[in-house]
């Protein structure tokens, strides 16, 4: 009996030791990390609109982490494809992921995505916020905004307004836009961007929205004319156009953003020495030049402030679904 018993004592020893080395071993890995390199999935084509912030972030973070960062593209199904790889890896800071503002989209649209896009994941930093453009033909008769808002409606219900397709950001700033004006327009899905831009610039398009960056060339090359832009000041590359805020629509804010973000469950650790890195990056003067000059405002801030960021757009975004009856794909 005392042998047993013994022998019992022996055994909870034993178990409480492993689990001493096992939680040892696995604080000595986060204060060690990164001990390899790090791979950041990127959810589009090389070549593709986050091209500034990816140098940024391969370029420079590489160094300060001490280790390469690889990226891995993975584009396809509105960035869900490189979402569903982040869900399957390891959370241990090793892998992380470029995302932006469909990120949020993607789960008010999509009845079939396989993830939680705020649950599932761990904020780690903004990098950058792009404000759209609301974009005319030269020729369109409108020359501003608010001679397009005196039009009739039956003229305006004509008037074919593009978009990178059902459901993308700059469908749902105009669904926006005409829920807080009653802007009727004749709305014409596209599966991308730049076929929409190339028929806006052709004249087979009224008007659009684009990100800044995106609509900068043809802005410079009078191939289009921008009515207004959605952030809350002007744009120190268009200091002409105004706000949607001056114009009259309170609180008309919207973005494309690109952060960062990790698995769900990475360390609090890893996640604060991300943060802390990209934070230091942010303030270099070469990354805010860069990000300025593509019409975007710089980032960073806390895991917590890009939580609350990512919360607030999720909540604006399924506001405008639901009131615009915009059905789950």
């Amino acid at each position: 009996m005392k042998n047993n018993q013994f022998l019992k004592q022996a055994i909870m020893y034993a178990l409480a030791l492993s689990g001493v080395f096992l939680m040892t071993g696995w604080a000595l890995a986060q204060a060690t990390w990164p001990s390899k390199p790090v791979t950041m999935v990127v959810p589009f084509a090389p070549g593709g609109a986050g091209n500034g912030s990816l140098r940024i972030l391969s370029e420079i973070m590489s160094p300060q982490l001490g280790q390469p960062i690889l990226v891995d593209n993975r584009p396809g199904a509105n960035g869900i494809i490189g979402a569903e790889t982040m869900i399957r890896a390891p959370a241990d800071g090793y892998t992380i992921l470029l995302a932006d503002a469909p990120h949020t989209i993607n789960s008010l649209v999509y009845s079939k995505q396989q993830y939680d896009a705020i649950k599932d994941f761990t904020p780690l930093n903004l990098v950058a916020t792009s404000p759209q453009a609301l974009l005319a033909h030269p020729k369109f008769s409108a020359n501003t905004f608010k001679a397009l808002l005196a039009m009739p409606r039956a003229q305006t219900e004509k008037l074919a307004m593009g978009s990178s397709g059902l459901a993308s950001g700059p469908h749902l700033v105009y669904e926006w836009l005409r829920l807080k004006t009653g802007l009727n327009l004749n709305h014409v899905p596209y599966k991308g961007g730049a076929p929409a831009s190339t028929d806006l610039m052709a004249g087979h398009l009224s008007m659009m929205f684009e990100m800044g960056y995106a609509a900068l060339p043809a802005i410079k090359g009078q191939k289009i004319r921008p009515l207004a832009v959605t952030s809350t000041k002007r744009l120190a590359l268009l200091p002409e156009v105004p706000t949607m805020v001056e114009l009259g629509i309170p609180n008309f804010e919207s973005y494309n953003w690109q952060g960062i973000i990790a698995p769900g469950g990475t360390p609090a650790a890893i996640i604060s020495k991300l943060n802390a890195v990209l934070n230091e990056i942010l303030l270099d003067p070469e990354v805010v030049k860069q990000i300025s000059d593509a019409a975007s405002q710089v980032g960073g801030g806390t895991p917590e402030a890009f939580a609350q960021f990512i919360a607030s757009e999720t909540a604006k975004w399924a506001k405008v679904i639901k009131l615009a009856n915009i059905q789950p794909q």
